[in-house]
């Protein structure tokens, strides 16, 4: 283990926002451990990675965001890799759009558990080993109810309260939580969409944002981090 290694740990890091933070750490000298559901997908990231930069450390691995077994045997891959994590990067999510009283039974449930149980047991489960950072994605639907915006809303508006207590609760060990709302962004959520690209913030905004933040000096904290696209919310 190497225990000098700037290391970034990433959920949901093969598809957007995930992958655009990871590629940015990444080309400032991150080594990476991170997950995503698919096994292919996962392997092709990591060849990318390895690939492009064949000096750093990449460890990426198939786990469920919702099965609280696998998040925690992530922890345990992350711990066994390396004695500290610079930055954790809670991204993994999913979106089922619908209303509350049409949506199909288990969908409050699917959207807890991938939304907000997964950053909740990785956070519990890794706090030790953090130094620097923690960025929760949540969402614009953290701050406003919108049309099928359903138990989506109500896992992200809870993700942006858990995100909230642990500011409070790490103020006094240095760790810095920063809760990220991006407004639309084009990923694979929206394929298929008329609209055109520049009506989206694009994924490498946002990693470019939270490497920013990162940076900052020991003293400051960006609290909550608001980006919306330039012509107003979808």
């Amino acid at each position: 283990m190497n225990s000098h290694q700037k290391v970034i740990v990433v959920s949901g890091c093969t598809k957007g926002i995930g992958r655009a933070i990871c590629n940015h750490f990444a080309a400032n000298g991150f080594s990476i451990v991170g997950y995503a559901r698919s096994n292919a997908d996962v392997s092709e990231m990591q060849n990318a990675l390895q690939k492009q930069y064949p000096k750093q450390q990449f460890y990426l691995t198939a786990t469920d965001a919702s099965n609280k077994k696998e998040v925690l045997a992530f922890a345990t891959f992350v711990q066994s890799k390396f004695l500290h994590v610079d930055v954790l990067v809670n991204n993994a999510g999913v979106f089922l759009p619908g209303s509350i009283l049409e949506e199909k039974d288990g969908t409050l449930e699917t959207l807890i558990e991938t939304n907000v149980y997964s950053a909740y047991y990785l956070t519990k489960a890794l706090h030790k080993n953090i130094k620097r950072n923690i960025f929760n994605i949540c969402s614009i639907a953290s701050l406003q109810a919108y049309p099928a915006g359903a138990s989506y809303t109500i896992s992200k508006f809870a993700l942006l309260g858990f995100s909230k207590q642990l500011r409070e609760e790490l103020m006094h060990s240095n760790i810095k939580v920063t809760s990220v709302m991006p407004g639309a962004v084009l990923t694979n959520s929206w394929s298929g969409t008329d609209l055109p690209e520049s009506r989206f913030i694009q994924s490498v905004d946002i990693g470019k944002m939270i490497y920013s933040v990162y940076e900052l000096s020991e003293g400051a904290v960006v609290e909550e981090l608001l980006i919306r696209p330039q012509l107003g919310d979808i």
